[in-house]
């Protein structure tokens, strides 16, 4: 990709260590998604972890809110550990952090959506991949739109990565009307970044690999 087509995209490298985070930052990501459990499609993060990481890390750092693995429906009692994270974070410095919720009908928990993001003010919001689990993502994507706390969007267009899903992520930029970042994901790395940004058109690409390997 040549330099003035890179200077107008944001990579957002996904870490879970403070070594990678170190490494992503050194090979040029924008912005940092730190995980826990990326095998699980990333847990929390511990505190601890993150507060070193903002002492060494001068790009931003975003933190993911996810107890626990499996579906996107919480509980109240999760709901309320959610906001505690939220707190534990936001009072350390974090500046975004990133979540989803969805009700027993696979659309987007709007209740909820709106409630964490409201708590998580003036940190900025990202709604993670859990749109991709709805069963009509423009839909969904209307939804979060109203909800005026989120920030981004995560997406792999409802696929299982980004270049199966580019129709359906080009579209969600389209509906976007500016008002939201669409961030695509899904198998994006240094390699087929280039390829995928001709299809999609996006400002923002997410991935493990977005600036190289890691290790």
């Amino acid at each position: 990709m040549g330099i003035d087509e890179q200077k107008d995209i944001f990579l957002e490298a996904c870490v879970e260590t403070l070594e990678e985070a170190i490494l992503a930052e050194k090979k040029g990501a924008n912005r940092l998604e730190i995980c826990s459990r990326l095998d699980l499609d990333g847990l929390t993060p511990d505190v601890k972890l993150i507060k070193k990481a903002l002492k060494i890390i001068s790009i931003p750092i975003k933190v993911m809110i996810r107890q626990r693995s499996g579906n996107f429906v919480y509980s109240e009692e999760e709901i309320l550990a959610m906001q505690n994270q939220i707190k534990i974070f936001k009072s350390i410095g974090v500046v975004e952090v990133v979540f989803g919720a969805l009700n027993i009908n696979n659309g987007i928990d709007i209740k909820v959506t709106d409630r964490l993001a409201k708590y998580a003010f003036p940190m900025k919001v990202t709604f993670h991949k859990a749109i991709d689990k709805t069963s009509n993502i423009l839909s969904a994507l209307e939804n979060i739109k109203s909800i005026p706390e989120v920030n981004s969007v995560l997406t792999s267009g409802g696929k299982s990565d980004a270049e199966s899903g580019y129709k359906i992520i080009e579209k969600m930029i389209k509906v976007s009307e500016n008002n939201i970042t669409i961030i695509a994901a899904g198998s994006i790395t240094n390699k087929n970044l280039e390829y995928l940004h001709k299809k999609i058109g996006a400002r923002e690409y997410h991935g493990r690999k977005i600036v190289g390997g890691l290790n």
